[in-house]
């Protein structure tokens, strides 16, 4: 008799995504209340503040929990013993690299001042920064930031990557994070997508931003504890260096926060992942873990396991 299962998605929205199957039970659970039964094969919490419901899988007995983000700092904190846990590494890599390119764009072309120029009807030419020809470290060479190389290269721009540890591949040196400050001086552009760890934990700071030279922008797109927020006050708000921050320590950030009105300082509130590629590509991956499990095959993308 072929196994049934049962998925548990937090609302509706990636049900159209799902192939219909006699052997999948499809219910909605966001995490809050009473479990709907005691035993769930994939459990999916809902999107954003997902990793902080994890505790409520206590009551529930799990085959797999499948997260719809690729980060899972403080995921082993919460998540009750003896479960399977797996990232969504495939779903963010496109739209985070987008708005990396994006938000280097938007600094590099001074894009706030355009459109409050245009917002004021002030017609006023005058040069901005190019992005080719721009030398570009990117810190974390995981798929986000393979995906933020690839957009990048063909803007002619001069690459250099930075990983945990120092290796090689088609495209040359992957430098080791041993090895960071003395490439921070060369750079135009630096960006930042490591996990956040212990590790991680303010790597962005004062050392890491002096070392940076006057007038170059930083971009984090990975978590905001992995900078430390007063040393980023400090280096933008004398305008020596620019930064562009997907990810902010806190979020949100609070109003009035001297990061809004720092000169040079773009900020989108935590948006890498969340475009119109997300839902179809996050679906592709949570109907492939339903036939993994259905054809008793180990789950994909497992960064815990028990």
């Amino acid at each position: 008799m072929p196994k049934k299962i049962t998925v548990s998605l937090p609302d509706a929205s990636l049900r159209e995504y799902l192939k219909p199957n006699p052997d999948v039970s499809i219910i909605e659970w966001d995490l809050t209340g009473e479990p709907p039964q005691q035993e769930i094969d994939i459990v999916v919490p809902p999107y954003m503040g997902g990793g902080a419901a994890l505790g409520a899988l206590e009551a529930v007995k799990t085959g797999l929990v499948q997260s719809q983000s690729i980060g899972y700092d403080g995921v082993e904190d919460v998540l009750p013993a003896g479960r399977v846990f797996a990232n969504a590494a495939g779903v963010h890599e496109a739209s985070t690299a987008e708005l990396t390119v994006a938000l280097i764009l938007a600094s590099q072309r001074e894009f706030p001042r355009i459109l409050q120029n245009q917002q004021q009807g002030r017609w006023e030419t005058r040069p901005t920064a190019s992005l080719a020809d721009r030398r570009v470290l990117i810190v974390g060479y995981g798929g986000v930031g393979k995906a933020i190389e690839d957009r990048l290269l063909p803007f002619e721009t001069t690459v250099t990557r930075v990983a945990s540890k120092a290796r090689s591949d088609a495209r040359g040196q992957i430098h080791g994070i041993d090895e960071l400050h003395g490439l921070l001086s060369e750079q135009d552009i630096v960006v930042v997508v490591v996990p956040l760890s212990d590790s991680t934990r303010h790597l962005i700071d004062d050392a890491f931003l002096a070392a940076m030279p006057d007038g170059a922008l930083l971009v984090n797109v990975a978590r905001g504890p992995v900078a430390d927020t007063d040393a980023l006050v400090k280096h933008t708000a004398s305008g020596r260096i620019r930064a562009a921050l997907d990810v902010t320590d806190p979020e949100p950030l609070p109003d009035g926060h001297p990061l809004w009105s720092a000169p040079g300082v773009i900020i989108s509130p935590h948006i890498g992942g969340a475009s119109s590629a997300m839902r179809p590509r996050m679906g592709r991956l949570l109907q492939r873990q339903i036939e993994l499990m259905l054809a008793g095959e180990p789950p994909a993308n497992v960064v815990l396991n028990g």
